[in-house]
């Protein structure tokens, strides 16, 4: 790949909650949503409402939409996972109401009140699996992959994914081995101890 050149200071804009960026005559709003990493910016566009989410608004996959309609799995990896804050942000892009939001993984997808409701729940959920193995000792992560597995095996039913287990599971593999990670970080050095 190279080395990598460093972009000029001059070039570079720190944005923050609020600022407006013109591109090329598109406003774009920066809304400082943290709780998948505490430094996340979405970009609303002013024009058509909808907004760019990175990762807060967790991954979608077209493999997983069932006649049109997508399903939305949350993003816990490591290491600034904070459930509480994550909600908030989720209920940030929610009150805007878009029509739709741009996720980066992947694509522009519609209905995101469902969605967000949708991800409200996986949140808990994921929440859930890891609290489950908090004191479980050696062999933890992979516990809460299992428990990952489980859950999505649920979440596949309630969809109605059309694709057999070892289809989606393929297509989800490196994202639920990466949320375990980000749950068993979280567990070690955030969570709550209740």
């Amino acid at each position: 790949y190279g080395d990598p050149t460093p972009v000029a200071a001059e070039r570079i804009i720190a944005a923050s909650d609020g600022d407006t960026l013109d591109l090329a005559g598109r406003a774009l709003t920066c809304l400082d949503t943290p709780g998948h990493a505490r430094h996340h910016l979405c970009l609303r566009d002013t024009r058509s409402g909808g907004i760019f989410t990175g990762d807060i608004f967790g991954m979608s996959f077209r493999e997983l939409d069932v006649e049109g309609r997508p399903s939305v799995v949350p993003t816990t990896s490591p290491t600034q996972f904070d459930p509480p804050v994550m909600h908030a942000s989720v209920d940030r892009i929610l009150s805007y109401q878009p029509e739709a939001v741009f996720m980066t993984h992947f694509a522009r997808v519609g209905d995101v009140q469902r969605l967000g409701a949708d991800l409200h729940r996986l949140i808990d959920a994921h929440v859930a699996v890891a609290e489950r193995e908090r004191d479980s000792g050696p062999g933890r992560e992979a516990r809460i992959v299992e428990g990952l597995w489980t859950l999505m095996d649920a979440e596949a039913a309630r969809q109605g994914w059309r694709l057999a287990p070892e289809q989606w599971r393929e297509v989800l593999r490196s994202d639920i081995e990466i949320n375990a990670q980000g749950l068993h970080y979280w567990l070690d050095h955030a969570a709550p101890v209740s």
